[in-house]
């Protein structure tokens, strides 16, 4: 995913780790010889509208506010539909109470009206409070959550590792982000509950407290689920 960073200075464009703590917690449990995190291309400024989430300085955030403000004034200003003039003007109402437009809650008909549209805060924005800046690990978990991913866990062996989904994908899509053979062949997924995986002491004491769960692809996938794939090669 492409995360748009804006006003917040000292961050490196680039991959960047989403250093989650449940994924250490994992680890320390397990102790593969490696750990990877999920993670994520920063962009700049530039490419903010072909970013997936915003994560922008409390400073700034009206400034993108402000633009899409002037945007809708300029298209009411054009005489659109009528359909598409009051979505305009219900947005223009939202952005005014300098919320963005991705919690406008818009009805797929609304979407549709406005669809020739393209708005900078339609995508996920999170807002970092000054303290936060402080602690910018915390801050980049809070801002891939709230763009709409989460991180399944798969642990033991070589390597403990967190990989990234969008919220709401299938056990067989989580499967494809490791590896398309894997999702092809699907078979079954092995789910152990994040909270009953830390409860029992890992996925051993998990698998023997009875907590591991057999999964079809069609299960939706939760945050921080560790999961091992059953697939026919």
């Amino acid at each position: 995913m492409k995360l748009c960073v804006v006003g917040i200075e000292g961050v490196p464009l680039g991959k960047r780790n989403i250093k989650d703590p449940r994924l250490d917690e994992a680890h320390g449990l397990e102790k593969a010889d490696k750990k990877t995190y999920a993670q994520v291309d920063v962009v700049g400024e530039d490419e903010l509208l072909n970013s997936d989430g915003i994560l922008v300085a409390q400073a700034r955030a009206f400034d993108l506010i402000f633009r899409d403000l002037e945007l809708i004034e300029t298209r009411l200003e054009r005489s659109p539909s009528a359909g598409e003039k009051v979505v305009l003007e219900k947005l223009k109402t939202h952005l005014e109470g300098e919320h963005p437009i991705s919690t406008a809650g818009l009805s797929p008909s609304e979407v549709e009206a406005v669809s020739g549209v393209t708005f900078t805060t339609q995508r996920p924005m999170t807002v970092a409070e000054p303290a936060e800046l402080e602690h910018l690990d915390a801050l980049f978990v809070r801002a891939f959550l709230e763009s709409g991913y989460i991180s399944y866990f798969t642990v033991g062996g070589k390597e403990d590792r967190a990989w990234p989904i969008h919220k709401g994908a299938t056990a067989w899509e989580a499967a494809g982000a490791i590896h398309t053979d894997m999702q092809k062949g699907f078979i079954r997924a092995e789910v152990v509950a994040f909270e009953d995986f830390v409860a029992a002491g890992g996925e051993t004491g998990a698998k023997r407290a009875g907590k591991q769960r057999l999964e079809t692809k069609q299960y939706i996938m939760h945050d921080c689920d560790v999961v091992s794939f059953r697939f026919s090669r």
